[in-house]
């Protein structure tokens, strides 16, 4: 009998205690001020008004909501306040408004007019919102702004908080606005803690010196820099950067890029292509890699030059291109090759340069020597120097220095080859052809001399201090030998076939580039690098689902002919809506 009554007992206080431990379903009146029951409101409905002490209080599963007058419809556990309204969310959330109803059965509130919900790092204000606490999730369609002390203050005509992982999403019109920089997108997903927000559709970032343009991109908005993919490009000043993949620091005032790279430079006239690029642009410095290609621009005849690796330096009225590792230049009437190329265009100085790393021992070093092709014209040197007019855009001179080797083809013979060489070669271009060549020091010539009907009327193999040759529609007018040592004019058949090539004779011919696609002849096979990118756009869930409808569903009153006082502010369905939910019944 005694274990029966203490067991009685137990039950008792676990029920009780277990009562106690209960969530309160329904809003709970804390502090109500004055009370009535106001006959122009429906009946079962009770008014509160605030006293001199305090405003009225309400409390509902953890949120506290405060206000100067409400009417509370006891019978649908809904309350309306109005009058600097406030709701209290743990010590995280408050939101105020000048007008809020709120449903104790579905847990949504609907607050109107200059309503603020702040959280501990930004402040969300708007005309209209609602706030879910079930999903803990607030919306607004009518316009918002959310500023946020680092990052700056964000508007659009749709907006979405989502308390838990504290993400903001923006829809339409979205304008983020930072002293340093304006973003302007379709749709911004941003996360509150980190400040990463995430870009889709058309998007601009517009600084004070560069621009940026994205279909999607990533973007640290504390840290200062971001990644940009689909049709991407950074406007810096008199540049314009294209990528597959590209890569901006503010701070650092640096970008990069990856594969199917374009930089034009609209003040130099030039493009520059690669499938990786740095641009440092407090040094006014490019690099470009991976079949790196310049190309300046001209009126009539652009010019192409192509290596392993090109850098760009120095401001717009001074830049200076450096193409390393074999390379090329290419343009109708002119193709060089070299180790390195080195441009200054404000001076219009092209040289070309036989890196020194190489050994003058190495049985291959004359292929590594520079080379220039001038129609049929081929000049070789330790170092060329090639240098245009900036103005004309027309070559003007060229200067081979040590080693300088001049040598054409035979226009008739087969293996015939006019050949000179000496210590150093000038030469004088007019309307971009050599017309004038001054072998200076040790000069030596081989000329095969015809008559006006192209007969071969000898064989000149000569020596001198130096020699003049006049140079005329690509036909050799006229050789002067200066200081002659020795030499003479000798006829084909008394002329030695060991003795028809000068020493360091290389005709080069075939490495010679004939188009811009035979610039890349000599590099591997093009393997671009994986970009993974960044995730596709995926479009949000309707902020009014199912589950909101079924609350407010289950939230009717018994009695058909009473309004369903949560439902009041919810939209209708849209017809889709509507088409999909009649699909997944079976009617």
């Amino acid at each position: 009998m005694k274990t029966f009554k203490f067991t009685i007992l137990l039950f008792c206080c676990l029920f009780t205690t277990f009562g106690f431990s209960q969530k309160k379903d329904k809003l709970e009146i804390i502090y109500s001020g004055k009370s009535y029951k106001d006959k122009t409101t429906e009946e079962g409905a009770f008014t509160f008004l605030r006293d001199n002490q305090q405003q009225v209080h309400f409390v509902h599963n953890g949120v506290n909501l405060y206000c100067d007058k409400a009417v509370w419809y006891k019978n649908q556990d809904f309350i309306e306040a109005f009058s600097n309204v406030r709701m209290v969310q743990g010590d995280t959330i408050t939101m105020t408004a000048k007008y809020v109803e709120y449903s104790g059965k579905t847990e949504l509130a609907f607050a109107r007019g200059e309503v603020v919900l702040k959280e501990p790092s930004s402040t969300l204000t708007t005309n209209k919102l609602y706030f879910d606490r079930t999903k803990q999730q607030a919306y607004y369609d009518t316009s918002g702004k959310v500023v946020r002390d680092s990052s700056g203050t964000i508007t659009s005509k749709i907006g979405r908080y989502y308390m838990t992982p504290k993400k903001y999403q923006f829809i339409d019109s979205v304008v983020l606005v930072n002293p340093e920089y304006t973003l302007k997108t379709k749709r911004l997903d941003f996360f509150n803690d980190s400040g990463h927000a995430y870009i889709f559709g058309p998007s601009t970032i517009t600084g004070e010196d560069n621009n940026i343009y994205c279909e999607r991109g990533f973007y640290d908005t504390q840290e200062d820099f971001g990644y940009f993919e689909r049709n991407a490009k950074i406007d810096y000043d008199d540049r314009e950067i294209k990528g597959d993949s590209m890569y901006f620091d503010r701070k650092l005032n640096f970008a990069s890029a990856t594969n199917n790279i374009k930089v034009t430079d609209t003040i130099n006239n030039s493009i520059v292509k690669g499938n990786y690029a740095e641009v440092w642009k407090a040094k006014d410095s490019l690099f470009i890699t991976g079949r790196a290609l310049a190309i300046t621009l001209q009126e009539k005849d652009s010019i192409y030059m192509h290596s392993d690796t090109l850098m760009l330096t120095g401001p717009e009225e001074h830049r200076i291109t450096r193409a390393y590792y074999n390379a090329k230049i290419y343009k109708s009437d002119l193709a060089g090759k070299a180790d390195s190329i080195h441009v200054d265009h404000k001076t219009g100085l092209t040289e070309m340069i036989n890196l020194s790393r190489f050994s003058s021992k190495d049985p291959f070093a004359t292929k590594r020597k520079p080379v220039l092709w001038n129609i049929d014209n081929q000049m070789s040197g330790d170092t060329i120097h090639l240098i245009s007019d900036v103005k004309t855009e027309k070559l003007d001179s060229l200067k081979v220095f040590y080693n300088a080797f001049l040598v054409s083809k035979d226009t008739i013979s087969t293996d015939g080859f006019n050949q000179t060489k000496g210590k150093e070669l000038i030469g004088l271009f007019k309307d971009n052809e050599l017309y004038n060549v001054d072998i200076i020091k040790n000069a030596e010539v081989i000329y095969y001399s015809r008559n006006e009907e192209g007969e071969l009327i000898g064989i000149n193999k000569s020596k001198s201090g130096s020699i003049n040759i006049k140079i005329s529609d690509n036909n050799v007018d006229e050789i002067r030998l200066i200081n002659k040592v020795d030499g003479d004019l000798s006829p084909e058949s008394l002329f030695p076939k060991n003795a028809n090539r000068l020493r360091g004779f290389d005709w080069r011919g075939d490495e010679r580039p004939n188009s811009i696609e035979d610039l890349f002849k000599d590099d591997p096979p093009l393997k671009l690098k994986r970009i993974k990118g960044l995730d596709d756009y995926i479009p949000p869930e309707d902020f009014f689902d199912e589950g909101i409808r079924e609350r407010v569903e289950a939230a009717k009153p018994k009695d058909s002919t009473k309004e369903n006082k949560a439902a009041r502010n919810i939209p209708e369905k849209k017809p889709t809506e509507k088409k999909e939910a009649k699909k997944a019944s079976g009617n």
